[in-house]
């Protein structure tokens, strides 16, 4: 039985991310990189093979906006929308879910590109109308200056193009400071029902204050999933720290908050899952996998699905 055969539909019940029946969900799973640089992996064989050998039921698909070939600016628009397509096509084809992540990085505020966003969900939206598979993730991580005013701003404009084609669709807003502050939607949320705010961590570098902020949002009742995460420090090099990484998710397992994790590629972060030389698309020995695969790839099948 696939995820979807079991869960079918979601919804947000107060914190809770539930299916049809009301029971408690968790998504996880893998968030591409970049999809303009590594289109590979967004194949049948993937997915399947982490759907089937990793346990896994969400892949999250990474459009970069501002950086190299981004979608609002050097990249070929048509060519990563039908990239993007393909992704939710073969998530819904083997009973997973998808989250469309529209990667706010570069620009720092939502605001830069938002005609084009406005303009990117009202037609994603409109090609998988009520879609029950698919999640959308508006604002990967305002950072620096990007206030929370602005993103709700964003949001305002964003969510109502979304809802006039999927009305129950969940939305996944993140957050300021690489979507570290959800205490600012904890203290001023949005007025739209089905929302989960998003918050990342990288675990060598946030630590004990990171944790503490979230799980105070978490006390309080706040819906939030962690739409990335790595065991590595925030620039996805550096050496992984195993410790601070079981008190993070520790704190998901106590309050059963969905993740996904970074990244699905063979790039020379040492946050990417594969070895840089690896070039399979499914059947990884172990030899294939950095030690952030391994750990990820062990954490995903002794999770109940």
């Amino acid at each position: 039985m696939t995820a979807f055969e079991r869960y079918g539909k979601l919804r947000i019940e107060g914190q809770r991310l539930v299916g049809e029946d009301g029971r408690n969900v968790r998504l996880f799973g893998m968030s591409t990189h970049g999809l303009a640089w590594y289109p590979q992996y967004v194949c049948e064989e993937t997915f399947r093979a982490l759907r089937d050998s990793w346990n896994v039921n969400c892949i999250r698909l990474a459009l970069y906006t501002h950086e190299y070939h981004g979608y609002c600016t050097d990249g070929d628009k048509q060519e990563l929308k039908t990239l993007v397509c393909k992704g939710i096509d073969m998530a819904v084809s083997l009973g997973m879910y998808a989250i469309i992540d529209w990667h706010v990085l570069g620009e720092q505020t939502p605001l830069t590109y938002a005609d084009e966003a406005v303009c990117f969900f009202e037609e994603i939206s409109g090609k998988y109308p009520g879609c029950p598979n698919l999640l959308y993730e508006i604002c990967n991580e305002p950072n620096r200056n990007a206030g929370w005013d602005e993103i709700k701003k964003y949001a305002s404009r964003v969510i109502p193009v979304i809802r006039k084609n999927s009305p129950e669709a969940i939305v996944i807003v993140g957050t300021p400071n690489w979507s570290q502050r959800c205490d600012l939607a904890l203290e001023d949320p949005l007025s739209f029902d089905g929302l989960l705010y998003s918050f990342h961590f990288y675990a060598a570098s946030h630590l004990d204050k990171e944790r503490a902020l979230l799980e105070r949002c978490l006390k309080a009742g706040l819906p939030v999933m962690v739409s990335e995460c790595s065991l590595t420090e925030a620039s996805g090099h550096g050496e992984l720290d195993l410790e601070s990484s079981e008190s993070w998710f520790s704190l998901l397992d106590e309050y059963n908050i969905s993740y996904m994790t970074w990244s699905l590629s063979a790039s020379k972060e040492s946050s990417s899952v594969f070895c840089s030389g690896c070039k399979k698309l499914s059947g990884w020995e172990d030899e294939d996998l950095k030690p952030t695969g391994l750990w990820f790839r062990n954490r995903f099948r002794s999770e109940k699905n």
